[in-house]
């Protein structure tokens, strides 16, 4: 956002997306209290198979001054596909879904499955609690520490079993546990929970509110929110957890209003991705997704106005881009790196190398030169940024500025940058050039400057 809207917000408070003339409605009840007024509705899906661009279609479309408007291509198969190739006025069939409530017999089947299920819940962890208390019994049995005393004998008269919960009371004297004891000092239990590819497994239920529990939220949050409360509709459709069903019918829709087709979905036509091909001029072009008749089409358009290598791979084929035009492999001797001396350049090491070329084994290899080489000029490896080189100066002691482009160093001394203005980044061909005279400055000044590169 503009920095006029975030200073709004953090002075008053002002909520930018707190629109005036849009309203947010969450179904179809609140669209219909608005009235026949001009209106813009925004709606999901795209597709008009589903949701409420679904429903406010099939009310609208009878209606010639109304207008659909896509905003994307719809997939194919869908009834937005289907209007966008064959227009209006035409009839279409539409299935209508609408979810009712069990009543009758349905509903007293559903209430007895739902016993049923909860029979055998309630079944299986009895079975389960049985198990446990079955084996904490056989594991109590087996136990022949002195330490341990069995007061299920000494309290059946008192307190038969002594059992709380499952679990059995060990009374244990000092603080060595025996091996078989479930619970060694007091009775603690280890809550383990279930991890799987994600993180830790979440039980939904855990996490879901009561059905009081929302109710009371709704009622204490009535004055906060959109308009201040929620009317029937909303609190219904999002309290409403009666068992219901779906039923669909199918129908026949006399579409009468406008069609149109605005581009919002951020992809190049035709005419677009050639022109774009055309100033970027790759050597290698693959292309990939889009019709195979698309594809085609644009595979033989650069074929024949360019000498590119155009590649169009199949689904799950695999294909070789490596270009060879600029770069060759070769492997460097032993002999020869042994004399190399390298320095570090950030990530890498550079080194400047003399040899001869030959095969080894049908591999180019790198050769210790068979003469002693001449000497070659200094090489500077590393870029310049005068504004990073302005302000090591400045912590050196030295006043420097900025004046037309270049780096003004001290009262006499000027450095620049020189380069090929069609070259982009650090790639292109670029000098240095320290301009002045011959005094204390301009070799104090150079000899920083030196500083700044890797000298081979």
């Amino acid at each position: 956002m503009s920095d006029s809207i975030s200073k709004s917000f953090e002075h008053t408070r002002d909520n930018a997306f707190l629109l005036r003339h849009v309203s947010l409605i969450i179904n179809k009840e609140e669209l219909e209290k608005l009235g026949d007024a001009p209106k813009v509705v925004l709606a999901s899906m795209s597709s008009l198979e589903v949701g409420f661009s679904h429903d406010i279609f099939v009310e609208m479309a009878n209606e010639a001054k109304n207008l659909v408007l896509f905003t994307e291509k719809g997939q194919f198969g869908t009834l937005a596909r289907m209007l966008q190739v064959d227009p209006p006025p035409k009839a279409v069939k539409v299935t209508m879904s609408k979810r009712v409530p069990l009543v009758g017999d349905e509903l007293k089947a559903y209430e007895e499955e739902q016993e049923r299920i909860k029979k055998e819940e309630v079944l299986k962890a009895s079975i389960s609690k049985e198990k446990e208390l079955k084996a904490s019994h056989e594991s109590n049995a087996k136990a022949s520490d002195p330490m341990v005393v069995d007061a299920s004998s000494s309290r059946k008269s008192s307190n038969a079993g002594s059992h709380v919960g499952g679990n059995v009371d060990i009374l244990i004297d000092g603080f060595v546990s025996p091996v078989t004891s479930i619970a060694p000092m007091f009775p603690f239990f280890e809550n383990t929970a279930d991890w799987d590819d994600f993180g830790e497994v979440i039980n939904p239920d855990d996490y879901m509110m009561k059905q009081d529990e929302m109710d009371n939220n709704m009622m204490l949050g009535a004055g906060d929110g959109m308009d201040g409360k929620l009317d029937e509709s909303s609190a219904r459709l999002l309290l409403d957890s009666a068992p219901s069903k779906v039923i669909s019918n199918e129908m026949t829709v006399q579409v009468k209003c406008s069609l149109a087709y605005m581009d919002f979905e951020g992809r190049s036509d035709g005419r677009s991705v050639k022109s774009v091909i055309a100033h970027v001029a790759p050597l290698k072009l693959v292309l990939v997704h889009g019709s195979a008749e698309a594809t085609e089409h644009l595979k033989m358009h650069c074929a024949k106005n360019s000498d590119l290598h155009v590649y169009a791979p199949q689904i799950e084929e695999t294909i070789d881009v490596t270009s060879d035009l600029c770069a060759y492999k070769v492997q460097l001797s032993e002999k020869l790196m042994s004399n190399v001396l390298s320095k570090k350049l950030g990530e890498h090491e550079i080194a400047w190398v003399d040899s001869g070329v030959g095969k080894v084994d049908e591999k180019l290899t790198l050769l210790p030169p068979s003469s002693t080489p001449a000497a070659h000029k200094s090489v500077l490896v590393g870029d310049l940024k005068l504004a990073d080189f302005k302000q090591f100066l400045a912590n050196k002691g030295l006043q420097v500025e900025f004046a037309g482009g270049a780096l003004r160093c001290g009262e006499y001394i000027t450095v620049r940058k020189i380069g090929d203005s069609n070259q982009k980044g650090s790639t292109g061909s670029q000098q240095i050039v320290v301009e002045g005279p011959l005094c204390e400055d301009y070799y104090k000044i150079r000899e920083l400057l030196y500083s700044q590169f890797f000298l081979l």
